[in-house]
């Protein structure tokens, strides 16, 4: 896929994938009025006072992204990935001086710390072979601190798909969806498979333009939870063939969620727990955001995580999806068939977006990025809190930044 294509899918798509489907407890629709937050203790005293309405949950101001970003359990419901498992998978400490790192973007050159500043990152780690060679902190965040994922989840249900194939909940991405929400039958998803869900190319009907107030992404808001996602999805026509097409759909990503939950008749907070957090040995507990309270995970968004424990699920995909002691937790050939580009676009595969040489990242709004480069084994891990959730010149930045010191430290 091309970088023209590339930005002109991502605005839309990423900024539709936080908002589809994301249960509050204050308000569903963006048109709603301004609710305030009512924190807990969880959050600390200046993060209390900054904490923005979750129905402007796209349009914080930046003390309120801050505050919201690492505070998003405060906010919206969500449930917990308990870390405790066995001891933490090593981050070995190992401090390079990559100060003089450089790049340019449309002929100006730009420090390391001009990127940091300017894109307001809250977090950068570079792990390479298990060493930690950089690692960076501000807006307030320390090790310890959690800081939501947006997109990046759908890269982790992936590899979750992965898993409950080879534990036998799924035969293979070739079964109809319909088999595990039959809620679906009788609409545009008759026929579709789990490999078309994933790659994003069902050939459903689906407007993703958000500042399309009739788009379905905008239409999708005012329907309730998971039944009214699988209401909503049920009632689409079909546009394409399936498989040919990649078009950034946001329902599919929560349908892709609402599979694997049928599948494994468990929620994705406890799956995700048992089969990578705890047993590859993360190292906090982390926070998964449901549609609604006591509900389902999101399938498309907001896994909350601290920045070592990001850069662990990096190298757990970089493996293979396989633990310390060498068991295999996903399907055999899982990754690299995620990583395989689609029919539907050469740079797309299962829920991972795909950059070239091998390399692939989960991608989320403002700034949010899991970078995996397995021939020279480097991942790349940034928390930010961009000034807006997507666009050219910040993506330009962005890419440009991760080349320059990928290559510096290969």
């Amino acid at each position: 896929m091309s970088k023209a294509v590339f930005y002109r899918l991502v605005p839309f798509a990423l900024v539709a994938a936080l908002l589809a489907g994301c249960g509050s407890r204050d308000a569903t629709s963006a048109e709603s009025p301004a609710a305030p937050v009512v924190a807990d203790a969880g959050a600390s005293t200046e993060d209390h006072a900054n904490l923005g309405p979750s129905n402007r949950f796209l349009f914080w101001e930046p003390a309120q992204q801050v505050a919201g970003y690492r505070n998003i359990d405060q906010i919206f419901p969500t449930r917990t990935i308990h870390a405790g498992g066995e001891a933490p998978f090593p981050l070995r400490p190992a401090p390079r001086d990559l100060s003089h790192v450089t790049y340019e973007v449309d002929g100006e050159t730009y420090t390391l710390d001009d990127y940091v500043e300017d894109r307001r990152i809250a977090g950068l780690l570079v792990v390479k072979d298990g060493e930690i060679l950089l690692e960076r902190y501000g807006l307030g965040n320390d090790e310890h601190s959690r800081w939501v994922s947006f997109s990046i989840a759908k890269s982790v249900v992936s590899m979750l798909i992965g898993a409950a194939i080879r534990d036998g909940y799924i035969e293979s991405v070739d079964e109809p969806i319909t088999r595990y929400l039959p809620r679906l039958a009788g609409g545009g998803y008759d026929g579709i498979s789990i490999k078309h869900v994933l790659q994003m190319a069902s050939g459903t009907e689906w407007n993703e333009d958000y500042a399309d107030p009739d788009s379905d992404v905008n239409s999708r808001l005012r329907q309730g939870g998971v039944l009214g996602l699988l209401t909503y999805m049920q009632a689409l026509e079909t546009a394409a063939p399936p498989g040919e097409q990649f078009n950034y759909n946001t329902g599919e990503t929560n349908l892709a969620g609402a599979l694997l939950r049928a599948a494994i008749g468990n929620n994705l907070a406890t799956y995700l727990e048992a089969k990578i957090w705890q047993p590859f040995g993360m190292e906090s507990d982390a926070t998964w955001q449901l549609h609604e309270p006591a509900g389902g995970e999101l399938g498309g968004c907001c896994i909350s995580a601290t920045l070592r424990d990001y850069a662990r699920i990096g190298l757990f995909a970089m493996r293979s999806g396989t633990l310390p002691d060498g068991t295999a937790v996903l399907a055999d050939g899982w990754m690299t068939e995620s990583t395989t580009p689609s029919q539907g676009s050469e740079g797309y595969g299962y829920l991972w977006w795909l950059r070239g040489g091998g390399t692939y990242a989960g991608i989320g709004i403002f700034g949010q990025l899991l970078w995996v480069d397995p021939a020279d084994e480097i991942v790349i891990v940034t928390h930010s809190a961009w000034p807006t959730a997507v666009g050219r010149e910040l993506g330009a930045h962005r890419w440009a930044f991760v080349e320059a010191l990928a290559d510096a430290v290969r």
